[in-house]
């Protein structure tokens, strides 16, 4: 029975960091980030001078998301597991499980702010 639950363990893991991986992916070559790359040559070649600054930036706030999104699905896949846990255990224990597996999930949402952060600039 324990090595039924590591395997079901190892293979939530595995398939949440996989479609984590995935997701940072498609950001990098997500509609928006292609349009500022042929933004940026145009501008090339307008100007005939790039700092490269658009593109640092663009791929700072896809970095920043991709990494938010890969703590995120982490952080719910181990406080999930333990708060599932102890609410089969103690079922009183709902309401302050929902509590944390929503701060893990909030991870996500700060890479996103900083992003936007990023973007703004």
């Amino acid at each position: 029975m324990t090595k039924r639950l590591l395997l079901g363990s190892v293979v939530l893991k595995t398939f949440l960091l996989l479609s984590c991986i995935t997701v940072f992916v498609f950001m990098l070559a997500s509609p928006a980030t292609l349009q500022a790359a042929e933004e940026t040559e145009i501008v090339a070649e307008q100007t005939e001078a790039v700092t490269g600054g658009t593109g640092l930036k663009y791929l700072a706030a896809a970095i920043a998301v991709g990494v938010g999104s890969i703590a995120g699905g982490v952080a719910v896949a181990v406080v999930g597991s333990a708060a599932m846990g102890a609410v089969a255990e103690r079922p009183e224990l709902m309401g302050r499980s929902l509590i944390y597996v929503g701060l893990a999930e909030g991870i996500a949402i700060y890479g996103m702010v900083i992003a936007i952060m990023i973007l703004m600039q």
